[in-house]
């Protein structure tokens, strides 16, 4: 039967419209998060030099950091599991670069490949003990995590007595650590880093292989049901060692940064950024049962965290209120996402 001449069709049938196609996108509700927060600390931080090219340029040094990790996490929680060593892999990582460079003499040509291989080693582990042993990631990963935090402080104690390490500037120097650390450009007195370039880098790749490529579906098949995925033939150990392997990979590179940024590695580098990658890939839409999630939505996270980090500075705020200001931002997000999904399929 043919629906009455001027009455409307059945709703599941009614076609949707552009504004809620772009109102169901999971970075829909990042980016007008990115917008308020930017207008807000804009007014608060006006006088203090927020919209200044050095606010600028800090608010970006924190995104892009952030960001990077975020970027990778995102993809994991997508595959609906966490990566809790995150912080923990990204402090190791920085303090064996700079202990092979120091301690053993090793040139950065060979220091940095070789950190990124360890990285990739943990990274693969994690995956495979997730797999193998079919524990919560949570759990694998909070006791990679303590393994990593107690080797870096007893390696690095061991071998210097220190818990800080610097490196020469003669590595510094090394084309190599320049790749890490190499001022772009500056703007009075903002310095913009090589590091915008990494993240923008990282976000486009790991949004490029989500979204097109048959090893993006198999992460929002993973995250969906794993056992159904694994019915229909996707290779779910795989993706989720690789996944793994992806996040460790984005911490070795956050610590190389920091390593050229700083010229010096500390046994607590990388603390809460397991977290704050969280966050980011939750402001950006990802849920936190899995099969959703963007990558680009990510970047706007990262974005929000970098603008309220500097934001509260520059408006003479207390940075005491930063973790609550955080905390805050979560469960927004998880609201919103919620929210934003229930819409987008069609529930009330």
């Amino acid at each position: 039967m043919t629906a009455a001449a001027g009455t409307a069709p059945p709703s599941r049938l009614r076609a949707e419209g552009p504004i809620r196609r772009i109102a169901s996108r999971p970075e829909f509700g990042a980016l007008l998060g990115a917008i308020v927060v930017y207008a807000v600390f804009t007014i608060l931080g006006y006088g203090g030099g927020f919209l200044r090219a050095s606010g600028i340029a800090g608010t970006l040094e924190v995104a892009a950091q952030i960001g990077i990790l975020g970027a990778t996490v995102t993809l994991l929680m997508i595959a609906g599991e966490f990566d809790l060593s995150l912080g923990a892999m990204a402090g190791y990582t920085g303090m064996f670069a700079a202990l092979t460079m120091t301690q053993f003499g090793l040139p950065p040509v060979a220091a940095i490949p070789l950190t990124f291989i360890v990285a990739l080693a943990f990274g693969a582990i994690n995956g495979w003990l997730v797999i193998r042993t079919g524990l919560p990631s949570f759990i694998v990963t909070l006791a990679t995590q303590l393994i990593l935090r107690g080797l870096t402080i007893a390696l690095t104690r061991g071998l210097t007595g220190l818990t800080i390490v610097n490196v020469s500037p003669e590595n510094l120097a090394d084309p190599g650590m320049k790749l890490f650390s190499t001022t772009l450009f500056k703007i009075d007195t903002g310095s913009f880093n090589v590091e915008l370039v990494w993240w923008l880098l990282v976000v486009a790749v790991a949004s490029w292989v989500l979204l097109n490529t048959r090893f993006g579906n198999w992460i929002f098949a993973v995250g969906g049901s794993a056992q159904a995925a694994r019915y229909v033939g996707v290779p779910v150990a795989r993706v989720k060692i690789l996944l793994f392997m992806a996040t460790a990979a984005s911490a070795a590179l956050w610590s190389l940064i920091v390593l050229g940024l700083n010229g010096s590695a500390n046994v607590n580098n990388g603390t809460n950024k397991e977290f704050e990658a969280i966050i980011t890939a939750v402001v950006g839409g990802a849920l936190l049962t899995g099969g959703y999630g963007s990558v680009v939505g990510s970047a706007l996270g990262a974005f929000i965290l970098g603008a309220t980090n500097l934001g509260i500075f520059y408006a003479g705020i207390n940075t005491d209120w930063y973790n609550a200001v955080l905390g805050l931002l979560l469960l927004i997000a998880v609201l919103v996402n919620t929210v934003v999904l229930r819409r987008a399929s069609g529930g009330r």
